[in-house]
């Protein structure tokens, strides 16, 4: 197949070690960074669904929603104020991502991941305590510097602890613990709802200091991690660090080989010029288009506004909430399907897959609008009718949960060497932020003016990055991540970029005499 070049034996050594439990539990401290994110996700969406909130903040919505009969279901929430409350946090985590890339290079990751936590827990007790639309966005903007902080150093962090043959499973803990948060919002926002008074929305904000709190709290006792610490200057430390994650005293290859491209990396002085070279266009390509690809999958237009877009379709209040657990539910446990699957299947695979899946369910559950709400957005839904579309909904959720929703986090974190690994990273956490602001900032009024073809919109997307994945993107696991550049000469495509001498992994050198694994 196209596209499909795959690198026998993980393309490249097998360092000795295993998983020990010090990694494994670093690994589940270190992806708490996705509950920040996911709880976010999860809590903007639910808030804005609540008429208490909606009659405090966002009067003209709440008049508009409540007495004005005629306003057909498409355009009900349709207000540039109320969409600048869910995305300005986005734009925040955009700037916010490249300050981290400095951070995280000079100081180590956990410290990036400390920095963001603290933030977020400002921003939080800002939103909690807001008596106007000031003090809740510039709450909201902290939020989304710590986000900005915590997605930036999180799956370097979880790539870099992880042996080779198991990076997948340990990193897809940071989309897991972003399901995990989206889902506890689900329920609090179903619970505070429900609160006599109007207050609920108050306590849905404030209870972000919680999971703000689990990983700054958890990031004072991450060890850093060794590619980290070679690279600040900490050998020793390093070898003892190496030693430990790896549960042997067998090190010495990959620990040269992480030296090696430590003095790389050192020969760099300026990522941000070096990133741009022809050799690194392959990995450039994919931190761009792979978060760019993953918001135009549609999946945060039904996390955001899950309740309201039920509400929208003709869901009642609670009932808009409850579908909105229901799709966390189905996030968390289709998220699991990839943690067992992804070292096993490879990337490409879950790819292709929660692609076609997708594709499908969007378009069969806009074409259940379309048939039942028309163009005119008047009409009501019948109780059979709506489960009808939860379940193609929940059909849809799973499909990216297993695919994009992982995999565009882990790709990206995987595919860097360390000179650039930063600059990398913050380019993929930026390009995410920047578009998921843009559909955030754009989704309801798309919806108002798009009506149920805003569906096959982005199932015309979910077509586009489905063939790129075919076409462009080597399959990537079980490669020690400093010998990820073997993958990419042994592209089709990608190694007209790659010079032989482009390639210097330890003692594997791309020419006639290889030594390099045999390319299918």
């Amino acid at each position: 197949m196209a596209g499909g070049a795959i690198v026998n034996t993980g393309g490249g050594k097998e360092y000795p070690g295993k998983l020990t439990l010090f990694v494994f539990l670093t690994c589940v401290v270190a992806a708490t960074g996705g509950l920040i994110f996911g709880y976010d996700i999860g809590i903007s969406g639910g808030v804005t669904s609540m008429d208490s909130f909606l009659e405090k903040f966002f009067p003209e919505v709440y008049r508009k929603e409540k007495k004005d009969t005629s306003t057909n279901q498409y355009c009900k929430f349709d207000s540039q104020l109320l969409t600048t409350f869910t995305s300005s946090l986005y734009l925040a985590a955009l700037i916010a991502s490249f300050l981290a890339s400095a951070v995280t290079r000079m100081f180590g990751r956990k410290w990036s991941m400390f920095g963001g936590g603290l933030v977020f827990l400002v921003g939080a007790a800002l939103n909690g305590a807001a008596r106007n639309i000031l003090m809740l966005i510039l709450g909201r903007i902290l939020l989304g510097i710590g986000v900005g902080f915590a997605n930036q150093s999180v799956p370097v962090y979880l790539s870099e602890m992880a042996p080779a043959q198991l990076r997948g499973m340990l990193n897809i803990g940071f989309q897991l613990m972003i399901t995990v948060g989206i889902l506890a919002a689900n329920l609090i926002n179903y619970g505070t709802a429900k609160i006599k008074g109007g207050w609920g929305w108050r306590i849905s904000l404030a209870l972000a200091a919680v999971p703000a709190g689990i990983i700054t709290l958890g990031a004072l006792f991450l060890p850093d991690t060794p590619n980290s610490l070679i690279e600040r200057g900490h050998p020793q430390e390093a070898k003892e660090m190496l030693r430990r994650i790896r549960g042997t005293d067998d090190i010495h290859e990959e620990y040269n080989d992480l030296v090696a491209a430590s003095e790389e990396s050192k020969l760099v002085k300026h990522p941000w010029a070096n990133i741009i070279q022809r050799k690194y266009r392959p990995q450039l390509t994919m931190a761009i288009l792979i978060p760019f690809f993953q918001q135009l999958t549609g999946i945060n237009v039904i996390m955001f506004y899950a309740p309201v877009l039920f509400k929208t379709i003709g869901f009642g209040d609670n009932a808009s909430l409850m579908s909105a657990v229901i799709t966390g539910l189905v996030n968390v446990f289709s998220t699991l399907v990839s943690v067992f699957t992804v070292d096993k299947l490879g990337r490409r695979k879950l790819f292709l897959q929660g692609g076609f899946q997708m594709i499908l369910c969007q378009i069969i559950v806009g074409t259940l609008i379309a048939i039942k709400l028309g163009t005119n957005g008047e009409g009501h839904i019948s109780k059979t009718y709506a489960a009808f579309m939860v379940f193609f909904i929940c059909a849809y959720v799973a499909g990216f949960a297993w695919s994009w929703g992982p995999l565009g986090w882990l790709v990206p974190s995987e595919i860097f060497p360390l000179e650039i690994r930063s600059a990398g990273q913050s380019i993929n956490v930026s390009v995410n932020m920047l578009f998921t602001f843009i559909i955030a900032q754009a989704f309801l009024a798309m919806l108002c003016h798009m009506k149920f073809g805003l569906f096959y919109f982005f199932a015309g997307w979910v077509v586009i990055m489905t063939t790129f994945i075919a076409l462009f993107l080597p399959e990537t696991k079980n490669v020690p991540i400093e010998e990820m550049i073997l993958v990419w000469k042994a592209h089709w495509f990608w190694s007209k970029f790659i010079s032989d001498d482009d390639v210097h992994v330890g003692n594997v050198e791309m020419s006639n005499g290889s030594k390099s694994k045999s390319v299918v």
